[in-house]
């Protein structure tokens, strides 16, 4: 595809930064604009490989080497069409997806791989520059009503697909805004949100209807929704964080990772002229612990994953006086590691753009306790070194003798992930059946309760945004089914690849 030999003539060049003394002053996004030349000559890069494993690796099945193709050959519309067929959302894909379409590229087995996330941005950035994304209402209605509870990307997409199916769709979100953690829990910097606005448009053309700052089961009533909709789809995600229960827990100053970050999006929102409810959070839930800010204060963030990393950029822009991100599991390796060969996903050392912008890192550090001041306020954190050792077959952490410590701190953010949706209200009030984890239990993305599905993390727990756009298409085809006995939606692509990859 592309250029039979682009892989040979040109290195891999993916999005441009803007500098980081720059950036660190605003809340714009990091990555500059896309360059078509540069774009091509990336397209070009993809091979002629045979099996593109990089259909398997991608959860949506985008199809790669085709858009690539039509990339090189400067058909941008039609790379467009070919994005889009499998793909609702690549603008939030082309920015805040991880990319493990790249990981499993061939070119990648001996050299950089090619720059797929990026191509992906540019081809829906010049669909929008040129007005290719227009709203397509469907031609004719089927008179059927489906609910959509939960308007994260799972919700958004599969909204869109059952519109498209000609259903007459009610998406219902608890909080002020639609868009759930993509709007609250990604920072400005990563995705604007202007991105989320300019396609919310298109979907109220389509003839989605929104309805916000609803609480279903708490400000409408459960039996209304099952009463009205022919079909419930469940997207609420997971919610419930993953808490440290340890001394010195309920001090002034130690919160949520999503507590925090929800709020300064809020904060960056209204800032930019935009009207919030900047009492509630992402939840819908009132702010209990007043303005949170990391200004001028020793921040340490529990956690080493992206949401850890999104708050050391956030209290980078904030001010803070030093920050500390620490990770209870080992440093990984700079490369990939021989227990994820390609073409898995790789376990290694990654380094994002907040991370660029300044923070200390630690790995096999455990947090002991919490210590406070005589009014309860957090003012270090007490932490040890652990080393991993195999007991019985098991990996069991030991702390490591004369390395326990006490580090100032007046903010610490928990960034340890989330480990289920909320289970009190709508999900006790349909009787819903869970699995072993406390996620809701579905097959094929139908419920124990009759016409009530769920998708996206509240499925399958915490997980990529690209898994939840893909959840939110399989189970709009689903319910099409069940309401229509067919669907004509786009079913995921099962390749030849996986099938023959997963026989090995």
């Amino acid at each position: 595809m592309g250029k039979p030999t682009g892989f040979l003539e040109f290195e891999r060049k993916a999005s441009q930064k803007r500098d980081v003394n720059e950036r660190k002053n605003d809340y714009n996004e990091v990555e500059l604009g896309f360059s078509e030349e540069q774009t091509k000559n990336q397209a070009a890069r993809c091979m002629d490989c045979g099996i593109p494993f990089c259909h398997s690796g991608c959860p949506l099945g985008n199809i790669i080497p085709e858009f690539n193709d039509a990339v090189y050959e400067e058909n941008w519309q039609y790379a467009f069409e070919l994005l889009s067929s499998t793909n609702n959302f690549p603008e939030f894909t082309g920015r805040i997806c991880p990319a493990p379409c790249e990981s499993s590229c061939v070119l990648g087995i001996n050299k950089n791989p090619v720059a797929i996330e990026y191509i992906e941005k540019s081809i829906v950035e010049k669909a929008f520059d040129n007005g290719w994304v227009q709203p397509k209402p469907p031609l004719k209605r089927t008179g059927k009503k489906v609910a959509v509870v939960g308007s994260g990307p799972a919700g958004l997409a599969a909204a869109t697909q059952l519109n498209k199916a000609g259903h007459l769709v009610t998406l219902f979100e608890r909080a002020d805004q639609i868009g759930g953690l993509v709007r609250y829990g990604i920072p400005d910097f990563k995705l604007d949100k202007s991105i989320i606005d300019r396609r919310m448009e298109v979907m109220k053309a389509e003839g989605i209807i929104f309805k916000t700052s609803t609480n279903v089961g708490v400000n409408y009533k459960t039996e209304k929704l099952m009463d009205e909709f022919d079909a419930v789809l469940l997207t609420g995600g997971s919610t419930v964080p993953r808490d440290i229960n340890i001394k010195g827990r309920e001090l002034k100053g130690i919160h949520f990772a999503m507590e925090f970050l929800s709020q300064s999006n809020k904060r960056v929102a209204t800032q930019k002229g935009v009207t919030v409810d900047y009492s509630k959070d992402h939840t819908g839930q009132i702010f209990e612990n007043g303005e949170l800010l990391a200004t001028g204060k020793n921040v340490f963030v529990i956690g080493g994953g992206d949401t850890g990393s999104d708050c050391v950029g956030t209290s980078n822009r904030q001010g803070a006086k030093s920050i500390n991100q620490i990770e209870i599991m080992p440093m990984p390796p700079k490369t990939r590691a021989e227990s994820t060969p390609w073409p898995l996903w790789p376990m290694m050392l990654r380094t994002s753009t907040s991370h660029e912008e300044g923070c200390e890192r630690a790995w096999s550090v455990n947090t002991k306790e919490f210590i406070g001041d005589e009014n309860g306020n957090l003012k270090a954190i007490r932490l040890v070194d652990i080393e991993w050792v195999s007991e019985k077959g098991r990996m069991v952490m030991k702390e490591i003798e004369g390395s326990e410590r006490d580090i100032p701190a007046e903010l610490a953010l928990i960034a340890a992930g989330f480990l289920n949706p909320q289970q009190e209200g709508l999900l006790e009030q349909l009787g819903v059946k869970l699995d072993g984890r406390g996620n809701v239990d579905a097959n094929n993305y139908a419920t124990s309760v009759k016409k009530v599905f769920a998708a996206g993390d509240m499925r399958r727990g915490q997980s990529l945004v690209v898994w939840a756009i893909s959840e939110g298409r399989e189970a709009a085809r689903a319910i099409d089914e069940f309401l229509e006995g067919y669907s004509f939606l786009e079913a995921k692509a099962v390749s030849m690849i996986s099938a023959e990859y997963t026989s090995i």
